[in-house]
């Protein structure tokens, strides 16, 4: 049995003939061999899946990616950059109407090749690209604008500043993305954000997932013809083949996927990059100090529950929103939670926190099947439940022990859920359904626990009452953490979120400033002047 080909890439001006093409072998089945393989972390035959994704990627000349991004610039200066912003939001939300149609046939291709080249469940995939999705319709691409400016016509004409004068917002001639693959469809995010500013893009996919960006492009060209050379797809080998090979032949491509990425990034006024740090920062090393790089590296994201969300009948459902957090894309994303810090001394204890939470991950498998797991995946979980069975071993006395592993028996479940009596720092889990919970007296004991991870702190989910609300936020902040959001929502950012702090739009923009003096001095020379 034989795959399809899928050909990724979006190249506007240039003969797929005149291409040379690269062909990669996308989803589980690269890692995981055939499918009646026996899954060390399950005990179980692996899941019924499909044949891992065959993807033919541009591997671009210096020559073609320089003539690429002459024509993207050209391009958007004449049909993106005189539109008007709400011209924008409407294109988009044409588009985004149509990846949210069962019906279209860029939605049903995403449905068909998403899971395949990530190993998702369908289901998975289908849920969550509705949630995402909404995020870009017209409604909340206004706010998403208006969260950065205040006056949104600054993108489209010079406005008049409070001190006197005038500014206008430029984005970039040229914006470079470089995406990521751990979560699908995660390349809108920067592919809109540089649309509402008018630039120029070029974006590298990830090896692992080159799908979405494709048909995005693809879509985004037939919505509007304007906008068919205005943006680009492309795909060059990461800096990691260096480290793995040593070969002649794959030194070469080392060198020219180094010199493709120095190119690139020369030629951009933003590059705004997703990716590991090591990765992030050996990026950094090919980017020019005239052109502004935008990092979005490894994250840490946790939850927190109130005592005052503990009672018998409120417990339950809040271990189901929790539940949602971990489960949904196997807690592949910044945003997904690693720990979750349950307050004592409440009518339902952290401990039978735990239990509602393991109970619900068992639940939601059979409605969102975990992906099935490479072997080095489930190799690192079975690592991560054995140390803490170990130490559960060790805390054991005549009363309970200080750690408790559930939903692990006979090492047949999909998730694993860790219960600690003992205040464990905030570290990093092994990912798929893989949870810590941690009791604390109070939510303020929680701060010292994550203080060590100030630099890598994003997303909280939160279950608390009102009155506790701002206090947390303040700590939280302090803390290093940039967004805090209810249980349930914390893969699922609302429109117009600071990411990691920043600014989505404003921090892709250049500030142009007509000051008073100009305006005040200009009045000497006009013809009534006498």
């Amino acid at each position: 049995m034989t795959s399809s080909v899928f050909k990724a890439g979006y190249l506007p001006g240039l003969n797929d003939a005149n291409v040379t093409w690269h062909r990669l072998s996308v989803g589980t089945g690269t890692s995981t061999g055939t499918s009646s393989r026996m899954n060390t972390d399950t005990g179980l035959g692996a899941q019924a899946q499909p044949l891992p994704l065959q993807v033919d990627v541009p591997q671009l000349t210096i020559a073609q990616m320089k003539a690429l991004a002459q024509r993207v610039q050209d391009a958007s200066r004449t049909h993106l950059k005189t539109m008007c912003v709400s011209d924008i939001i409407r294109v988009l939300d044409k588009a985004t109407a149509r990846l949210l149609d069962a019906n279209d046939i860029y939605r049903q291709q995403l449905e068909r090749l998403l899971p395949q080249a990530t190993g998702f469940d369908a289901e998975m995939v289908r849920l969550n690209l509705n949630a995402y999705l909404q995020t870009f319709r017209g409604l909340q691409l206004q706010r998403f604008v208006a969260e950065d400016f205040a006056n949104p016509k600054v993108l489209d004409e010079f406005q008049p500043r409070t001190q006197g004068g005038w500014t206008r917002a430029f984005g970039p001639e040229l914006l470079v993305h470089v995406w990521a693959g751990n979560v699908p469809a995660l390349p809108m995010w920067s592919f809109v954000s540089g649309l509402l500013v008018k630039a120029g893009s070029i974006g590298k996919v990830s090896s692992a997932e080159p799908v979405f960006a494709t048909l995005f492009a693809r879509l985004l060209a037939e919505v509007e013809p304007r906008w068919a050379d205005c943006f680009a797809v492309v795909w060059w080998p990461s800096g990691t083949l260096e480290k793995t090979h040593n070969n002649a032949e794959h030194a070469t491509d080392s060198a020219e996927a180094f010199a493709t990425e120095q190119t690139t990034f020369a030629l951009a006024d933003v590059v705004l990059a997703y990716g590991g740090n090591e990765a992030l920062q050996a990026m950094q090393a090919h980017v020019p100090v005239t052109t502004r790089f935008l990092p979005h590296g490894h994250k840490l994201s946790f939850g927190m529950v109130s005592a005052a969300a503990l009672s018998v009948h409120k417990a339950p459902g809040v271990a189901r929103q929790a539940a949602l957090d971990v489960a949904r894309y196997d807690q592949q994303g910044c945003y997904s939670p690693h720990v979750f810090y349950v307050q004592r001394d409440a009518p339902v204890s952290p401990h039978d926190f735990a239990q509602h939470l393991a109970h619900a991950l068992a639940t939601l498998q059979h409605k969102l099947p975990r992906r099935v797991l490479s072997l080095e995946e489930a190799a690192q979980a079975g690592a991560w439940r054995e140390a803490h069975e170990f130490s559960s071993f060790n805390d054991s006395a005549p009363h309970a022990p200080l750690h408790a592993v559930l939903g692990s028996t006979e090492g047949l479940s999909t998730s694993t859920v860790v219960f600690s009596e003992r205040p464990l720092p905030l570290t990093a889990g092994p990912l798929n359904r893989h949870v810590l919970v941690v009791a604390v007296n109070t939510l303020d004991d929680v701060m010292p626990l994550i203080a060590p991870q100030r630099h890598y702190l994003q997303t909280v989910g939160l279950a608390t009452a009102p009155e506790e609300l701002l206090h947390l936020g303040s700590c939280l902040g302090q803390a290093g953490v940039t967004r805090i959001c209810a249980l349930g929502s914390m893969t699922s950012p609302e429109a117009g979120w600071h990411h990691d702090g920043r600014f989505s739009l404003l921090d892709l923009v250049r500030m142009v400033d007509i000051e008073a003096s100009t305006e005040r001095e200009a009045e000497r020379f006009t013809s009534y002047e006498v």
